[in-house]
């Protein structure tokens, strides 16, 4: 019988990408930037919520966009056309981007950005389960489930909100619709798979909650770059 040997192929590309998304988050702090990785579903409000916080923050914070996606540039364009810098990656039909991929966004950025933003935006691929499994080298992670996705996501996505510093629950304009959807019980639900992530209730289309949201990012960025 022919001699083999086994390679643990996945433990090998989790390591090698967990020591470049380490590399990049010192070269982040190095530069003052805080970079925000924003994961959720399709669908659930990521890039209202996403106009909603660069109004918020404008005038504070000079801010810029990576917009990830399998094939399009249609959420690039909605940020571009709000006046904020942003490009879009596209992953090559993968369902998440990596530290590798995120450091190729961030020097085409700086290649275009004139100077180095307090804040970027990572507008991660649409997904639950890809996003959640890879370091991006993001300073922070943030995610979105909203209201219509149901209460119970926690428990069958516990990756996503594993990872997650804090969770916004967008559209609780719909509560009064979705009334199988309670917010004690999503908070308890996160709390058993994170206890340390923040809860903030948003309305990305009426901007309730948005101050708090726009708060916790402040304070971030603000302490993030205070230890540069």
């Amino acid at each position: 019988m022919g001699a083999f040997r086994t390679i643990e192929v996945k433990q090998s590309v989790f390591a090698d990408n967990d020591r470049r998304a380490d590399a990049l988050r010192a070269r982040l702090k190095r530069e003052g930037t805080f970079l925000l990785n924003l994961m959720s579903s399709p669908g659930s409000g990521k890039t209202t919520t996403l106009m909603r916080t660069i109004e918020a923050l404008s005038g504070e914070l000079s801010m810029a966009v990576m917009e990830a996606d399998i094939d399009s540039d249609v959420d690039a364009r909605t940020i571009a056309d709000a006046g904020v810098q942003s490009i879009q990656l596209h992953t090559g039909g993968m369902c998440h981007l990596d530290a590798y991929m995120t450091e190729q966004g961030l020097d085409a950025l700086a290649a275009e950005v004139p100077a180095q933003p307090d804040l970027i935006v990572l507008e991660n691929v649409g997904n639950l389960v890809c996003p959640a499994e890879f370091d991006t080298g993001a300073v922070a992670n943030a995610m979105i489930l909203s209201v219509p996705e149901g209460d119970d996501k926690p428990l069958k996505y516990p990756l996503m909100f594993s990872v997650s510093d804090v969770v916004l629950i967008n559209k609780i304009d719909a509560l009064p619709i979705f009334d199988t959807f309670s917010m004690d019980r999503v908070r308890a639900n996160i709390a058993a798979r994170n206890p340390e992530a923040e809860v903030i209730p948003i309305c990305a289309k009426t901007g309730e909650g948005i101050d708090r949201w726009a708060a916790w990012l402040r304070g971030r960025v603000a302490a993030w770059k205070r230890d540069a």
